[in-house]
């Protein structure tokens, strides 16, 4: 449904983040907030027609706002997804309609989504790249460099490579120009642009931690 208000209530940032990475669709419009309040302050202004929340929100306050949502006639009908640490949680939610159940990812499938190498650390959803705690600005075409080659650790890529990987089909680029970036990158890097390693008369490579 075109232009579908979908309220995601959680109070970890990246189970946001994850949620719309996962059930991307380009004609919804989101939103979080990572408590009770926030969410009934947005309920009142917006009418979401989908609701994602988090069961167990502040020892069973998501049970309690799912009976809250069930008991008000304007907002009974709305579909509410319940992101559930184990079905146990969902099935005390007996209250009509029932809502649906989706296995919230453990903190560790969180982990799993970002690329490293060492203390290097790169996260896809939020488009960030840290070195040990301290954040690095990097620019688009440094960071797309970047991400790929943490794709494909210890492997060698040709500057036409990286190239044809990276950059539109029409545009025409000296093969120096992967040079500038790469420059761009390990200056970006400081300490940690030694994991960016240039292979003699091959390319360059992401050295494995």
């Amino acid at each position: 449904m075109a232009n579908t208000i979908v309220l995601v209530v959680d109070d970890k940032p990246a189970i946001a983040e994850l949620l719309k990475y996962a059930l991307h669709e380009d004609e919804w419009i989101w939103h979080s907030v990572p408590s009770l309040a926030h969410a009934w302050d947005f309920i009142g202004r917006e009418r979401p027609e989908l609701l994602l929340q988090e069961s167990m929100l502040r020892q069973d306050g998501g049970m309690r706002m799912l009976a809250r949502l069930r008991g008000d006639r304007r907002l009974r009908e709305r579909p509410v997804i319940l992101l559930a640490a184990g079905r146990a949680d969902a099935e005390r939610a007996a209250l009509p309609p029932p809502p649906a159940f989706i296995p919230q990812p453990p903190d560790d499938a969180l982990e799993e989504r970002l690329l490293r190498s060492g203390r290097l650390v790169l996260d896809p959803l939020s488009c960030s790249v840290r070195v040990g705690n301290h954040k690095v600005e990097v620019r688009h075409a440094e960071y797309r460099l970047l991400r790929f080659l943490l794709c494909h650790p210890g492997q060698v890529f040709s500057r036409a490579q990286l190239i044809e990987q990276l950059w539109d089909a029409h545009d025409t680029l000296d093969q120096r120009t992967v040079d500038v970036h790469v420059l761009r990158l390990r200056k970006a890097l400081g300490r940690a642009k030694s994991v960016i390693k240039t292979v003699r008369g091959a390319g360059y490579m992401l050295s494995p931690a």
